[in-house]
């Protein structure tokens, strides 16, 4: 009779026990059991037997973009509208912009923010070059003794109406003989583009903690558009990256989970 032969006899144990330790040892394994939790509460988890690559999908917190550290007060200033040439209401219309805009950034800070929000009273600016201004920390940090606000949120804006209308190449089938034509077709659209640079200043010492310039967007069908639409339609869009500055939001991201 043949001596039978154990397969596993000539294997290192060692390679495997090296491997458990690792895993035990590990700071993604209570991540991966979390994640394995969340989905078998979910009724998403593989059965038992299944193996290979799982997409999960999660809310991941993003943290402010500013420190808030001791910082619980702001005071959001006029901003400087830098269209029409410095006009504040749009031509034609009754809309003003710096106002709508003023009533709309408290109302969200208000609502998505743990900060208090300072009125800011009569601001007497001494110069509208918005660059100036950033270096300009002495002015900055009256307005911070002033209002007593940790916080200053300060920038510019810049909406845009615009006659979008042009002609329009589209088929058009002959009722007469039934051949297929092209011809141009007048498509009446207006756009409206809102540019705001927002600026984020230390009310102690007037220091410029944060500054960037978001822009949006939209085209609406027909030449008389309602510019308060297109307005609260731009900012709608911003709110997300104006409100991530002052407070931390959630943002859904995917993560591929590997099973055996």
């Amino acid at each position: 009779m043949s001596p039978s032969i154990n397969a596993s006899a000539g294997r290192d144990p060692a390679p495997r026990r090296r491997a458990a330790a690792v895993w035990r040892d590990s700071a993604c394994q209570p991540l991966v059991v979390l994640v394995i939790a969340a989905l078998a509460v979910a009724g998403l988890a593989p059965p038992p037997a299944a193996a290979g690559p799982v997409e999960v999908r999660l809310q991941l917190p993003m943290r402010a973009r500013i420190d808030l550290t001791n910082r619980n007060s702001l005071v959001p200033v006029p901003f400087i509208v830098v269209s029409q040439e410095g006009e504040s209401r749009v031509r034609g219309t009754d809309l003003d912009i710096r106002k709508e805009f003023e009533r709309y950034i408290q109302k969200v800070m208000r609502r998505e923010t743990d900060l208090k929000i300072i009125e800011p009273g009569p601001i007497d600016y001494p110069t509208y070059d918005l660059q100036m201004l950033a270096r300009d920390a002495a002015f900055w940090a009256a307005v911070g003794e002033r209002t007593q606000a940790d916080l200053i949120l300060a920038g510019s804006l810049d909406f845009d109406i615009q006659d979008r209308s042009g002609y329009r190449t589209e088929e058009y089938t002959s009722p007469f003989n039934g051949q297929t034509y092209y011809r141009q077709v007048l498509v009446e659209q207006t756009g409206f583009e809102y540019d705001i640079v927002v600026q984020v200043y230390d009310g102690g010492t007037g220091e410029l903690l944060f500054s960037d310039n978001f822009k949006d967007f939209k085209s609406f069908e027909g030449e008389s558009a309602d510019p308060l639409r297109g307005m609260f339609e731009n900012l709608y869009a911003l709110e997300d990256r104006i409100v991530g500055i002052f407070a931390q939001k959630e943002v859904e991201a995917s993560r591929i989970l590997y099973t055996e």
